[in-house]
């Protein structure tokens, strides 16, 4: 398994971490915050690699950007629990 493929699933493992912050209370809202940044840099990170060593894999083209949507939704679907979407 290459460096992009371990960071992307360092992505998804993320998406439950990120939920779980955000949807407790009591957890400072930079917490949640940074754990969502820290998944986008390594969503740049992932791509950023794989193309400098020119790393292409069927696993890659399929997870990187389902990783990514689910990340995204994760976001959408606790505002909307809190109320902050509609």
């Amino acid at each position: 398994m290459n460096l992009p493929n371990v960071l992307t699933l360092f992505r998804v493992a993320m998406i439950p971490l990120f939920v779980g912050a955000f949807l407790t209370e009591g957890i400072n809202d930079w917490i949640t915050l940074s754990i969502f940044a820290v998944a986008a840099i390594t969503d740049a990170l992932d791509g950023y690699i794989a193309r400098k060593q020119n790393i292409v894999t069927d696993f890659g083209k399929l997870m990187d950007p389902l990783a990514d949507k689910l990340m995204v939704m994760a976001a959408f679907v606790c505002f909307t629990a809190v109320g902050i979407l509609h």
